[in-house]
Parts: structure tokens; sequence; C-alpha cells
């Protein structure tokens, strides 16, 4: 809202792992009005019942949502490119397995061609960079480190 100027009509696009962070913005952007495009590996998917209620969110609110397993797929068109850790703490026994699930998903510049042509780039940190490439997370387009600094002042 802050970089956008609201939140109304944008679409975010999260390429990563169906987690607890998906499950928030699943839970509200389409009460924000946003329009939610979803990539994720199979076998990574968000909750069954998170999605349910999305879709029914959707259709309430008049929001768009997107589910796929091809990133590109899910960028396009985006304004908000945004990811997250593929390895949660309890998860590291898990890493081997994960690494080679998400090949591919690794958020580029690539990606982001795809995106809409104001797209930025969200992570609520830390970031490993298999998960997103150095050139789009320290690009002008990153908001990272605004994203990290505003939520100080939720906490």
């Amino acid at each position: 809202q802050e970089h956008y100027g609201g939140l109304n009509g944008l679409t975010v696009t999260w390429i990563g792992d169906g987690n607890n962070i998906l499950h928030s913005i699943m839970m509200s952007a389409a009460k924000l009005g946003m329009h939610l495009r979803i990539a994720t590996p199979k076998g990574f998917e968000p909750d069954l019942r998170i999605t349910q209620i999305t879709e029914q969110y959707s259709k309430e609110y008049g929001t768009k949502l997107l589910l796929t397993t091809d990133p590109l797929e899910a960028a396009d068109g985006a304004n908000v490119l945004v990811t997250d850790t593929w390895i949660s703490m309890g998860q590291e026994e898990e890493k081997k397995e994960r690494l080679k699930a998400f090949q591919g998903y690794q958020i580029t510049m690539q990606t982001a061609k795809s995106a809409a042509s104001n797209w930025t780039f969200l992570h609520c940190l830390p970031r490993k960079p298999e998960e997103v490439d150095d050139e789009v997370f320290y690009s002008p387009r990153s908001l990272v480190f605004q994203e990290a600094e505003n939520r100080k002042w939720t906490i």
C-alpha cells in the first residue's frame, strides 16, 4: 500500500512453498481487493482448507485466484512477486529433497519479464540465494528492506 498507493486491483504472485506466510496472504488478499496467483511444486501446495476459504473469498470479493505449478504462469502480469524460505525451521532434514523439488522456482529477472511493468519484489527474510537471485534481491524493485522495517512497527 505504501508503495502503490493502494492495494485494490493489484496482482500478487507467490512463488515457492505453501507455508504459513502464504496462508496469511491467502486469507487477506481478496478482502483487500488483490488478485492472487500462486505457484508451488506438486506436493508443496497450500493447505486445502485455506485454499477452499480463499476460493470463497475470491468469489465474494470479486478477485481472481490462480493455483499452478508453473512460476512463469503465476508471474504473468504480477505487480508484486513474493517468496519465502523453502526450508522452514524443523524441515532441515528435508533440505536436499526440497531443493530438488523447488528447482526452477528461483525468482530471477527472467521471472520478472512476465510480470507487470511496475513489478516489485518482497521476501520476509532471511533470504537464501536459491529462492531469489542477487539481481532481483538487490535491485531497485526489491522492497525487502522497507518490508522488514515496516514489520518492526507491527510487532
